[in-house]
Formats: C-alpha cells, structure tokens, sequence
C-alpha cells in the first residue's frame, strides 16, 4: 500500500505538467481593519469554479488558464470581495475583507465553494472564537477546551474537568498546539479550567480522524490554537472582571502597517479576597495568646500571560515571536514564634505547575506557488511540590523539607512548504526534529540539626530522546474525486533505541447527486510519549515518560466514512462512522502509583491493547442571529492487558454508550444575547466489589496463625474483591448552562453585563462513588448495611461578570 501510494503520487505530478498555457495569481487574505490574516478563506474563480483556500497564514496561489478570470473572495463573517480582470500573466493580488454584519446574498454563491461537502477533509470542526466566548462557562470562565467537550466524539474526564477524550483515546493522545507548539498541561485549578485565555485567541480547529501527513505524534485528535497577530492599524483592547479572575488583553502597532503587539494577561484572586480576612482572625487570636505570636499566609492563584509580536520586513518576509507562560501556585505558610524569643515553629507547604511556550517563526514567499515557514519552539512543563518545617528550642535548630520535582521539557525546529502546482495539485512537505528531556519524578529530601543532616536525592533520572520526522502530502483532483494523500515519517532515539515508523495517510471525497458529498479515510499514527494518570482528577502528579527499550511507542489506525452536505446555505451536517485499533497503551499496575520511589517508572506500568468504533450525527450552524450545534455520539470503548483484569477486555473509564448535545446562541438585537448549552451522557464505567471477606489478625497486626494466636485476640480486617473492571456504571450525565448577555456601546468603548448559570436546574452529577455503611433497624435491632454513595461537586453555580472592549 506505501509503494502504491507513493507511485500515485508521482505519476499524478508529472501527469500535471502537461497543460495548457497558466499563470497564477498568489497573495494574501487579510482582515481589513487589523491586517490580521486570514485562515481558511475561500478564493474561487466564478468562471472556472476551480479555487482553494488559504493557508495558516493567509496565502494562497492559484494557477489558472490565461484569459478573462472573476475572483471571488469570501471568509464566514466578512463581505465577499469579487473582482474580474484578463489573466496575461503572474500576479501578486492581495485582498483586504471588512467584517459584515448582515449576511449578502453575494455571499453565499462565493461560500459555495468552501462548504463542508467540498472539503475532502473530514473529522474536523472549526468554531469560530466569537461563538466559543458566547457560551455559558463555570464561574463564567471561558474555556476553548469545555467548548470541544460538546462537539460529537469528545469527552469529558468528569464534572466540570477541561480532559478530552477523543474517539476512545485518553487526554495524552490529543496534540494540542498553542501556536504551533505543544501544550503539555493545559488545565488551571486541577482541570476545572483550561490555560488557554480567550481573548488572546484568533482560531481554534479539532482534527478528530483523517490526519493529513503534516501532524504526528498523537494518536487520537489534533487541536489547532492560533494566537491573534495584533492589530497593524489601531489600537485596542478588551477585557474584564469577574467573580474569581479578571483579564486583560491589549494589541496595536509598534510601526504602522509594519510591526504590530499583542499582550494578554488573566489572573485569579481567590487569595488577595482571603488575606485581609485571614490577617483579622489572626490578629485576635495574637491578643488572647499569651505565648506565642502566629502568622498564616495563603498562596492560591493562576495567572496566564500571552504575547506576540508580529513584523513585516517585506512582501516577502514575515517574522512572528510569541509566547505562553502559565502557572498555578498553591500554597500555605504557618509560623508561632514564642513571644519570648526562645523558639518558634514554622511550617510551609504546596504545589505549583506550570507551562512555557515559545515560538519563532519566519515566512518566506519563495515564489508565486512556493511558501515556506520555519518554526523554532521551546516548551516546558513542571510541577513542583514542597513541605518544610523549621523549628528552635532555645539554641537547638532543626530544618526539614521534601521536594517532588517533576517535568518535561522540548526543544524544536522544522520547516513546512506550500506548494501550488495548480487547482488539482497541492503538494505540502517538510521536516523536523523535538530534543526531548524527561524529568519523571524525583525526590529531594532535606534534614539539618546540631547532631544529624541529610541531602539526598531519590527517584527516577533524566531522560533524553530525539524525534525526528518528515511528511509530504498532495490535495488532488481526479475528476470528481477530491483526495489528500500522504506519507509521514517519524523516528525516536532513547537509551541506545531507535525507533522508526512510516505511516501512510488517505482521505478522499467524492460528491453524490443533490450537493451530497461520501468521504472516507484511512490513517496510521504513532506515539513516541505517554501520560502516567490515575485516571482521576487532572492532578498536576501526572507524568509524561517516553517509550524506551521496555516501553514500546503507541500506535493506531483509523479507517472512518460519511456524508457532508450544506442545507440552506448556511447549516452544515455531517454523518460519520469510524473505527479505531489501538497497540502498546499504557496503565499503572493495580496498586501502583507515582508517589512510590522504592521503583523505577517503567515498572510501575503496564501496555496492552485498545478499541474505539461508533457513529457520529453533527448538524452546525456558524452566521446569522442564531448559532450553534446539535450532536449526537454512539460509541464504544474499551481496553485489554495481561496484567490487569485476568487480562480479559474491559470498558475503558470513558466508555460512554451515548452523548448529546445542544449549543445554541441567539442575538435577539444588538444589546441582547441568550446562549445556552444542554448535554447528557451515558454514566462513566466504574469497579466496585462483589464481595467482602474478613480476614483475622492479632492485637499486634500478625495475621493468627497457631504459632501466634496467644499474642491477643484476633481482630478482623475487610477484604474487598472486584470480579471484573469497570463492569458498572455510574448514574447519567445531564446539566444545562445558561447565560445572558446586555451590551452597551458608550462614547468611548463597549461594555457588556454576563449573568448566568451553571447546572441550571442543580442536577447532582456524580463525581465518584464511594462504598460505605448504613445503619438501619433489622429484626428490632441496630445493624449497619453496605452502601454505595454518590459523591456530587457542583449544585446551580450562578455567575457574573462586566467586560468591556474598546
């Protein structure tokens, strides 16, 4: 099959030279009031109907026969630029777009060419920012990730946590991309918020299956994240302040039409609201003590922070710089110290975890079909963990402290090209390389007195990998077949290991009668790095490890099919089946844990195999007044390993028979918006027992045995057994999220009032079950009865908050 393609592929290139006389016309797509470009807009010559549309960056280049040519030009939200001229030569054409209020019937004819039946990608959803900061949010946070938790396919790890689950595979298996680079940790306050701040954010597109050969190195989902550019033109801002975080984000040129910025900040207070109140009960206790003075401090916040800087040397060249630095910090310090002077106790303790990001980029225009863009990234990930105690009696001192470390960090390049050969062939290639460091886990233990001191370090080492790569890709047209056809290569260097993979990558549309397009795909992918998880809350514990000589990468195959059509214009339905294998996945062993130093990682782990397959139902709907989509997923989902659950296949945690969702916006006039969200899912699979036994033991904790029986009578130990894993379930998932939106526009900047509601009608969700015990009346007397009890987090939480943006 990787001979076959590749021999399709160069036939076709060569088939392609011969033609009729072409030139090409090639520039960019630009937003008109910020020069900010544009993704994905649609260039189409009304004339020949052949068109494309424009890459990451907003270039695009079409090749077309010499004579007369009508382009239009279109993108969702902006007028439709149309223009026509006599093609007699190469031509650098650059369109600036005014966003649109009101839809022109214009429009919708240029539209026709980009709509979801055209596209031979399949398995991707786009949704536009503007939509994704309308709908209703926790604590009225907006968050991308909750936002990809609707669509059809997607999971979340429970409630209100940020985790995805896509198509069957687990939170490490999704490539999120901030800015083209990847984001290890993106969750805030243990997953119930998610890193990426949506005022800082121009675009956000999921790849769920149909990977074209450009991405690897995940084997369930890509998630695009592109950061805004800044505006060239003017200066702006926008904001706001709410009940637990405020934002701000600011933008402008530094040189006009030449160099732009853009700088976006959020923090949370939970700690400044705590310290005065702290501080109050602090001091009254101080007066009534007559011995000791104390002192408590609280550290508990996140802060996100976004730059980039955009400048334009020539037509020809563009440099980007941007960044990410985000950290959670979770901590407390409690202090006594004797009003005497003669000793004191101090005790601090906490977590924080955190990621950086940076990236250089630099686009060349190297000809009127060849664009090229070079990456540089650096990226970084680490928790760390503390507890310290200091104490001093009279003139003895002793100091203590522990320290978990633990993190991941990245250093990376690569160089991707555009090449438009012409309508029907679009060639993409490039290469690339990741120098990985692992930091699994380590212990540093500290412990100084006049008589003893220790200082050591225990866990797991370092460990380093290299992972190199190469792809190249062709969006074709044969006919009336539409095809993307590719082939990505990856290697891995660890501990003397090399690893390798090719993996060949087929999506193909074919259009049917009344606008009714069948698309189908086929792809494989492979995995170099893991996530350690107890499958629980996002805890910050969690490990990203890589293959090694015992750790085998993770691979999977894909194979999907399904129709596309548009109705009316503007809403767009898709019916997608897919199936998903899945080879060498890890889980801890039964009773294993990351806290355990006595062993190495690798031995904490097990690999196994693992399924995916269902049905997916999406109609969408992105312009006009109301907005939104509806979804429906049918699926099944399950793992199987020799080292766990007698190695019988077991549902995966996730494994949900049935998700669906409603989101919908509606802006009944310029002032009022009212947005909403309903969504239910099947109970997540659990394990509880099925049996419990007792086993005896002594006063001294020795199981009785004849040789020890005279030690003390014996006491009684419960033994649980669980027959099979994840063989219940939880009871369904179902909430609704409302929010209401008032703007006003003042002289000098628009204010909008958010109010709503999360878990509207307070359904009590379960977050975990527990077994416990019951008392009840049996027989006149009292006995107690085991229970299985639900554990609920979120009842209706109502927010608010006042943005403004000028």
């Amino acid at each position: 099959m990787k001979k076959t393609l590749i021999t399709f592929l160069f036939c076709h290139m060569a088939f392609s030279l011969f033609s009729q006389q072409k030139y090409t016309i090639s520039g960019f797509i630009e937003d008109a009031a910020s020069s900010e470009r544009l993704m994905s807009a649609a260039v189409v010559d009304m004339k020949s109907v052949e068109g494309m549309v424009t890459n990451t960056y907003g270039f695009y280049s079409l090749t077309l026969p010499k004579g007369a040519v009508q382009l239009s030009i279109s993108f969702v939200g902006y007028s439709t630029v149309d223009t026509s001229f006599t093609l007699e030569k190469d031509m650098v054409l650059n369109f600036r777009l005014k966003p649109s209020i009101e839809l022109q019937a214009v429009e919708i004819s240029a539209k026709k060419q980009n709509r979801i039946e055209n596209q031979t990608q399949m398995s991707q959803v786009t949704v536009p920012i503007e939509q994704i900061k309308k709908v209703p949010a926790l604590l009225g946070e907006v968050d991308v990730l909750k936002v990809l938790q609707l669509l059809p396919g997607v999971q979340g790890g429970g409630e209100g946590q940020n985790g995805l689950y896509v198509r069957g595979g687990s939170p490490d298996q999704n490539l999120i991309l901030l800015d083209g680079v990847p984001v290890y940790n993106v969750s805030h306050l243990g997953g119930f918020f998610s890193v990426f701040n949506g005022d800082a954010i121009k675009n956000v597109t999921l790849t769920k299956g149909g990977f074209p050969a450009r991405y690897g190195g995940r084997l369930s989902s890509i998630i695009e994240i592109n950061m805004k550019e800044g505006n060239m033109k003017e200066f702006h801002g926008e904001g706001g302040i709410g009940i637990i975080a405020s934002r701000l984000t600011l933008e402008g040129p530094i040189i006009k039409d030449k160099m732009s910025f853009m700088v976006s900040g959020r923090r949370t207070y939970l700690d400044v609201i705590a310290r005065p109140i702290i501080k109050a009960a602090i001091k009254a206790d101080n007066a009534s003590n007559t011995t000791y003075n104390s002192s408590v401090g609280i550290d508990a916040h996140f802060y996100d922070l976004n730059a980039k800087i955009n400048y334009i040397i020539n037509d020809r060249h563009r440099l980007f710089l941007s960044a990410y630095n985000g950290i959670d910090i979770f901590g407390a310090q409690y202090d006594e110290v004797r009003k005497d002077g003669k000793g004191y106790d101090k005790t601090k303790g906490g977590f924080d975890w955190g990621n950086l990001t940076t990236a250089f980029r630099w686009n060349w225009l190297a000809s009127n079909k060849l664009f090229a863009n070079t990456t540089l990234t650096y990226s970084r990930y680490n928790v760390n963990i503390l507890a310290q105690a200091d104490s001093k009696r009279d003139t003895i001192v002793e100091n203590n402290s522990a320290k978990y470390l633990s993190g991941i960090k990245d250093w990376s390049g690569k160089m991707d090209f555009d090449y438009a050969l012409n309508p029907q062939h679009h060639l993409r290639f490039g290469f690339g390389g990741t120098f990985h460091t692992y930091e699994p886990g380590a212990f540093q233990l500290q412990s100084k007195s006049s008589s003893f001191k220790l200082d050591t370090t225990l866990g797991s080492k370092p460990t380093y990998s290299f992972e190199p790569y190469a792809y190249i890709e062709d969006d074709l047209q044969w006919g009336a077949l539409k095809a993307n056809v590719g082939l990505h290569f990856s290697g891995f260097s660890v501990q003397d290991e090399f690893y390798t993979s090719i993996q060949p990558r087929i999506g193909m549309n074919y259009p049917l009668s009344n606008n009714l397009a069948l698309k189908a795909s086929f792809t494989t992918m492979r995995q170099y790095i893991n996530l350690l998880t107890n499958e629980r809350v996002g805890l910050p514990s969690d490990l990203w490890v890589p293959a090694t000589k015992r750790i085998k990468p993770q691979d999977a195959w894909q194979a999907g099919i399904g129709l596309a059509k548009t109705f009316k214009s503007d809403y767009e339905v898709s019916l997608e089946g897919y199936y998903k294998g899945m080879n060498n996945v890890i889980s801890y062993r039964d009773g294993a844990n990351f806290i355990n130093i006595n062993s190495n990682w690798e031995d904490k782990i097990t690999q196994g195999k693992g399924k995916a397959y269902g049905a997916e139902f999406l109609v969408q709907k992105k312009e006009g007044k109301t907005t939104g989509w509806i979804g429906y997923t049918l699926s099944w989902n399950t793992r199987q390993f020799d080292d766990l659950n007698n190695g019988v296949e077991y549902p995966f945690k996730y494994d949900r028979r049935h998700d669906f969702e409603i989101l919908i916006t509606h802006q009944f006039s310029k002032r009022f918006t009212l947005s909403g969200t309903w969504q239910y899912g099947t109970g997540n699979a659990v394990s509880l027992p099925t049996a419990l036994y007792k086993i005896p033991y002594t006063g001294n904790g020795l199981p009785v045995t004849p040789n020890n029986g005279s030690f003390g009578n014996p006491f009684y130990q419960d033994y649980e057994v669980i027959t099979g894993k994840n063989d219940y379930r939880m009871p369904a998932y179902h909430r609704l999220d409302v929010n209401f939106e008032f703007t006003k526009k003042k002289k000098r900047y628009t204010r909008t009032w958010v109010f709503g509601a999360y878990n509207a009608y307070s359904r009590a969700n379960p977050m975990f079950l527990m077994l416990g015990y019951k008392t009840i009346e049996k027989d006149g007397r009292l006995t107690s009865e085991r229970v299985v009890r639900q554990f609920s987090l979120f009842p209706i939480v109502p927010h608010f908050a006042w943005n403004f943006k000028f």
